[in-house]
């Protein structure tokens, strides 16, 4: 969409309906094209003509009939004509006639009748209808005809496309014009107040705004604005964001365009869409060019298995290439392009002089979580109970958008609750739907099966409790999550930039309690254990392959080269990979022999944990703790909350149901359900 001059009409001039240069107003065709419909027309009425000449309009009759309306006198006698497939004549107007023009009659005739319907012609009428030889012209013309209309059509719609295609794209139309859409503040509604937890990253942005407000600010000393920027960060983290919070705050246009736009199934449009966007960025200069999902068009050149779509990718990315080199420090246009997978962007595409500055959008920290979760409680009515303070605490390693999402699904969850605002226990429901999925509490399992599901959840929920390196403990339930048969809820007290040796060793050994908990209480072991040995094995093959935490194996990294090949080549020998798999199997099995002495040292406990589960299905970490110390924990059981409602509902059939403050018994975390 190229951009217009925001000048007035001038009212003293007026429109003679032409354009500069001569060209017909828009919406008016060109001459030429309308001597093409005409020609078209024309043969499409002589094609019609051919085909229905002779028949049209004239009345059908048997050669009985015609017997009896030639003895009748009722045919005029010159008229009558023996064609090749139909006999026409002409009948005399009736005494109640309109008119006194004959009306036509017709007996068609097929191949095999041909010859005894003529005979009887000439026989009714004494040999003296009329023969006619057939045309030698006219089963020519039958056949060219069609040919003609088709070449007529195919350069109709030719010229048609070559008038209105691009620059670049030939006769394919518009396919070679930009897809590009214009923002403004007044289209996206949003600005740097609605983009929180990136601080570092609205700073650098904000230099930019400043420069297309205030050019001369900067180049009096001699400075010169980055030319692109690149915004890289793992997916949620507000990129997108805050690229259409730059247009909320820049008053310059704003051009926006996906990677994936510029690829098309012709050879060359990229390439094309990629000059057109450039060149009315130019024209409308100082703006703002907005690549999105750039890691679609600017994959390194060379890897990978030689095709057409790869060929052109590399086209794309060249023309991306010249025109930001092209730039002129006058030209006043800013590149902004966003990608979570920076590592395989083109080197010259991320060099100084392109692509300046690389600002990184990171997850938030607690800090920042905060801040975003205020940003859309504005949108909802929070209840008195809502600690965001406390949300943000318990969101680690979430994204602005799972934030956000969680905010939405809490408002959801509340509102099919018949409450008057979201309470806390919505926000934690959503936190934990978005995370590991929907609770299915409507599942009921076999007896067996929920006393598995409690000891495998109990063991890891012991172990998480007595070892001081890892997570606190935030909740443990049997009710089915997801995939999951049950979840233990842990509640990190700190954001890590990393992970030490410790934490890693006592995240290992908690993940074993499960199949260690189930296979003492039942005897028996399960396929429930999956995720936790995944979850082990990376672990450890990781604290060996990539962060030297082996002794045997030492400081080195044992990776893969991705390079640019296609395939990823291993940067060790085959002995050196046994002695991995020699040493992964040592680090797991030294976590497990660990597991196994903390909980047969505490067995009672697990199975205090356990039998609870069963009552309750959901205990917090202070129940857990207190079931541990060896206390009581005092509360109706998931079977009594049950019986209670039926009781009341019973009673009170008009009533309405009991809002959760209403009844103080109940456990924060704990929804009755049929299990």
């Amino acid at each position: 969409m190229a951009n217009t001059p925001n000048t007035p009409p001038d009212p003293s001039k007026r429109d003679n309906g032409q354009r500069p240069g001569g060209r017909p107003p828009a919406g008016q065709p060109p001459a030429g094209r309308g001597v093409f419909g005409f020609i078209l027309v024309l043969l499409l009425v002589a094609l019609l003509f051919m085909m229905f000449q002779g028949g049209g309009g004239g009345t059908q009759i048997t050669l009985h009939e015609f017997r009896e309306a030639w003895q009748n006198n009722e045919i005029v006698e010159d008229s009558v004509v023996v064609r090749e497939s139909q006999v026409t004549a002409r009948r005399r107007p009736g005494p109640d006639a309109d008119s006194d023009r004959p009306t036509l009659v017709v007996i068609n005739m097929n191949a095999a009748d041909r010859m005894y319907v003529a005979g009887q012609i000439h026989e009714i009428t004494g040999d003296r209808a009329q023969g006619q030889r057939p045309s030698a012209f006219m089963p020519l013309l039958y056949a060219l005809l069609p040919v003609l209309l088709i070449v007529m059509i195919l350069i109709f719609l030719f010229a048609r496309a070559a008038k209105s295609a691009g620059a670049g794209a030939g006769m394919l139309g518009n396919f070679g014009k930009s897809k590009h859409r214009t923002l403004t503040k007044e289209m996206t509604g949003i600005t740097f107040k609605d983009v929180a937890g990136i601080d570092e990253a609205k700073d650098e942005v904000g230099e930019i705004i400043e420069f297309l407000k205030n050019p001369k600010k900067f180049t009096k000393l001699g400075g010169r604005i980055p030319r692109g920027v690149l915004l890289t960060g793992p997916p949620g983290c507000g990129k997108t964001l805050l690229a259409k919070a730059i247009a909320g705050e820049a008053d310059v246009p704003f051009f926006s365009i996906s990677g994936s736009d510029f690829v098309e199934m012709f050879v060359g449009v990229g390439a094309s869409r990629v000059r057109d966007l450039f060149k009315q960025a130019k024209e409308s200069a100082p703006c703002i060019i907005f690549l999105d999902e750039i890691d679609a068009v600017g994959r390194k050149r060379g890897s990978g298995f030689s095709s057409g779509g790869n060929d052109e990718r590399e086209q794309t990315l060249n023309a991306i290439l010249v025109e930001m080199d092209g730039f002129n420090p006058s030209d006043g246009v800013i590149v902004i392009a966003a990608t979570n997978r920076s590592e395989i962007l083109d080197a010259a595409l991320v060099r100084p002089g392109r692509f300046d500055r690389q600002i990184a959008v990171p997850l938030p920290d607690v800090k920042g979580r905060l801040e975003i979760l205020r940003v859309h409680a504005k949108k909802v009515k929070l209840g008195p109970d809502v600690d965001l303070e406390k949300v943000a605490k318990i969101t680690p390693m979430f994204s602005g958008a799972d934030l956000a999402a969680a905010i939405n699904e809490a408002a959801i969850a509340a509102t099919m609750h018949d409450k008057d605002y979201i309470e806390q226990a919505d926000i934690e429901e959503a936190r934990d739907k978005i995370r590991f999925g929907r609770a299915r509490k409507s599942r009921v399992r076999e007896k067996e099966d929920n006393r598995l599901v409690a000891y495998h959840e109990a063991g890891h929920a012991v172990l998480q409790v007595l070892l001081p390196d890892s997570d606190p403990l935030h909740k443990v339930t049997i009710i089915p999550r997801g995939d999951a048969g049950g979840a233990t809820f842990s509640l990190p007290d700190k954001d890590r930039m990393g992970y030490s040796l410790k934490w890693l060793r006592a995240t290992m050994i908690m993940a074993c309690g499960g199949r260690i908990a189930e296979e003492k209480a039942m005897g028996d072991m399960s396929s429930g254990a999956s995720g936790d040995i995944a979850q082990i094995t990376r672990i450890a093959r990781t604290m060996i392959s990539e962060w030297g935490m082996s002794e045997s194996l030492g400081f080195v990294r044992y990776g893969w080269n991705e390079g640019e090949s296609y395939m990823p080549e291993r940067e060790y020998s085959d002995v050196t990979a046994e002695l991995i798999d020699k040493e992964v199997r040592r680090i797991v099995e030294e976590a497990y022999r660990e597991g196994e002495r903390m909980l047969e040292d505490h067995w009672e406990q697990v199975v205090a944990v356990a039998e609870a589960l069963l009552k309750y299905e959901t205990l917090s970490r202070d129940e857990v703790e207190k079931l541990m110390r060896g206390e009581d924990l005092g509360k109706p059981t998931v079977s009594e909350l049950l019986a209670r409602e039926a009781k009341q509902a019973a009673l009170k059939p008009e009533a309405k149901k009991p809002k959760p403050d209403e009844d103080t018994d109940m456990p924060p975390n704990v929804s009755p359900s049929p299990a």
